[in-house]
């Protein structure tokens, strides 16, 4: 139905009133005939406009009416949704207890069912509590031709002792013993005429280590091999101390034939270098093979009910 359709020659908006007819109507014309001649109706013209029509309004439908088609049937699946929650019927949908409670997939896994976090290994050399590996020169120095920054060198002696202050000069011996130091293990590495002696002072805890490091005075003494001189004796050399959990280690460098180290030569100081990051390698392996000793230990998660 059309609304404010004007008539073939009035205003637009004025509804057109067709003049009034008496007696029987005139005979349907066909489409196309002149005015005022009647005719038998065309039958097949017409079957054929009302097949026309049809066509147009399914086209229109699908097509053209696409978006009322949209809306009605949005329209009839939100009354359904919204029915199935009121009081009234269901609209055809199943009642919620009636539907699935899971799709069958697998539920994921939360995090009461996780291997815990891997342990820190710092923890297991921060104290005795927990450093409990065997510990000597054999297990913290195994190599006898370690190969350091592709430079190789020949551990020549190695040496332990519970007295701390008889491994060391000067005023080291003080600071290790007023520490708690419970032992010293020494080794010493020889290259191209520099020899290194590493000292490793062990404590009780991380907090007398990094005490003992930052207090260090004097040196950890040298450590000859057999038939061998001594070295930075009463002489210069190259000198390094550091700290790492509850161990403080001590490095000295100098020509193996005794020589005093001047302060342009750089061979001791790299040599020293490279014994000190090695004796931290290998005191890091300690650690890291004690927390990966716990993890295979420790007893499986137990499973959430």
């Amino acid at each position: 139905m059309s609304f404010g359709q004007g008539g073939p020659h009035g205003a637009p908006g004025e509804p057109h009133r067709p003049t009034p007819q008496w007696g029987p109507p005139p005979p349907p014309q066909p489409w196309g005939a002149a005015s005022g001649a009647p005719q038998t109706p065309d039958w097949s013209a017409l079957a054929d406009d009302t097949a026309a029509r049809g066509r147009r309004r399914k086209w229109l439908l699908l097509g053209g009416g696409g978006a009322l088609a949209t809306a009605a049937v949005a329209t009839a699946v939100a009354f359904a949704v919204t029915g199935s929650h009121g009081g009234g019927k269901q609209s055809g949908l199943p009642a919620p207890e009636k539907l699935p409670s899971s799709s069958g997939a697998p539920e994921p896994s939360f995090s009461e069912n996780a291997p815990p976090p891997p342990p820190n290994p710092l923890d297991f050399i921060a104290s005795a509590d927990k450093d409990k590996a065997p510990l000597s020169t054999k297990t913290l120095f195994p190599h006898t031709k370690p190969v350091l920054y592709k430079r190789t060198y020949e551990r020549t002696a190695t040496a332990t002792t519970t007295d701390c202050a008889s491994a060391t000069q000067g005023a080291l011996g003080s600071v290790l013993a007023d520490n708690g130091c419970r032992k010293v293990l020494r080794s010493t590495y020889v290259r191209d005429g520099i020899a290194v002696t590493v000292g490793v002072a062990v404590f009780d805890d991380k907090a007398a280590a990094d005490k003992a490091k930052e207090q260090s005075a004097g040196n950890i003494a040298s450590l000859p091999g057999d038939n061998a001189p001594e070295f930075c004796r009463a002489t210069a050399c190259r000198l390094t101390a550091n700290a790492i959990g509850r161990y403080a280690y001590f490095t000295v460098a100098g020509f193996a034939n005794g020589k005093a180290v001047d302060s342009g030569d750089t061979a001791a100081l790299q040599a020293g270098r490279d014994v000190s990051d090695y004796t931290f390698r290998r005191i890091m392996y300690r650690a890291q093979a004690q927390a990966a000793d716990s993890v295979r230990s420790a007893p499986p998660p137990a499973k959430r009910a």
